[in-house]
């Protein structure tokens, strides 16, 4: 069978734009390898009328209801490569030997977070080190918070962290922000820690405080970082996509339409956009969604 569009990523990015095209009639199929971005968090929020739901559930409850739709095929599992065909489509290599041909490619398949080296992060990613205040941050209202310094970063966020609760800000061991973005800090009692930092403490994925080299350990409950992304997959690159620099590493160039540097080739969500959060990625792959049907309809 040759589909009309397949979609390489089955999160809130690629179910949204595959379920635009199953509602038009079109051929799809969703390919996934079941490792979400946002699996680590314990619920979503912000998300409209999903405030507090386990994304992991929605996933699953937006697949199902995107497979009640005819037109439309899942294949569990990893897409190890893709190249263009003689028709002006693609064929995509599954990890498990299948091989599937589209006219059309959706690249939906996220980032990675690339986590600060500082002993007992990993364990507390999604539970109490976070990425976005608006997610998790009015879970932990007026307690204890930290902010890790991020040189590419807005040099005065910590005084966006400090509206959920007191804020330190960690520099360890880095330079910081200017003396008057210090003076701003200060004056909204916000905390700035110079030290270098030798570990998280805290039991299981709690935290209760971080340890500097000096000895002192900084009670703080919740540890807010900056990950550098990286693509889930190398397929953009295989393919020839060019990319630009973000904030937190590279992003995927595409036009208003959502197609990529490669004609027929798309993307959508956190792997083309600087800043993202559940909300926006759906918004994104509703958006390459329709524009897939389009290119269809009228030919690009």
């Amino acid at each position: 069978m040759r589909y009309d569009v397949l979609v390489v990523g089955g999160s809130f990015a690629g179910l949204s734009a595959a379920m635009q095209l199953a509602r038009a009639r079109r051929k799809v199929c969703v390919v996934d390898a079941g490792a979400p971005r946002n699996r680590f968090a314990a619920a979503s929020h912000g998300f409209f009328g999903q405030d507090g739901t386990p994304p992991q559930k929605m996933v699953a409850d937006a697949r199902a209801k995107l497979l009640a739709y005819p037109s439309v095929d899942f294949v569990q599992g990893s897409v190890t490569a893709a190249e263009a065909d003689d028709s002006g489509g693609f064929t995509v290599s599954v990890a498990d030997g299948a091989q599937l041909s589209t006219r059309k490619l959706l690249l939906s398949f996220g980032v990675q977070d690339g986590l600060p080296d500082i002993p007992g992060i990993g364990q507390r990613w999604g539970k109490s080190v976070l990425h976005c205040p608006y997610c998790h941050g009015y879970e932990f209202g007026d307690r204890r918070l930290g902010l890790l310094f991020h040189a590419g970063g807005p040099p005065d966020h910590a005084l966006l962290i400090a509206e959920w609760g007191p804020t330190t800000l960690f520099l360890n061991g880095s330079k910081g922000p200017d003396a008057e973005v210090r003076a701003r800090l200060q004056s909204r009692g916000v905390t700035v820690e110079p030290g270098r930092i030798a570990g998280l403490e805290g039991e299981a994925t709690d935290l209760a405080g971080v340890r500097l080299e000096d000895g002192r350990l900084v009670p703080v409950e919740a540890l807010f970082v900056a990950p550098h992304t990286r693509p889930a997959s190398p397929l953009a690159e295989q393919l020839g996509c060019a990319f630009d620099d973000g904030p937190m590493g590279q992003v995927l160039r595409v036009d208003a339409m959502k197609m990529s540097t490669v004609p027929g080739v798309y993307a959508a969500g956190d792997l083309a956009m600087a800043f993202s959060n559940a909300t926006l990625a759906s918004a994104d792959g509703l958006m390459a969604g329709v524009s897939m049907h389009r290119s269809l309809v009228f030919g690009a």
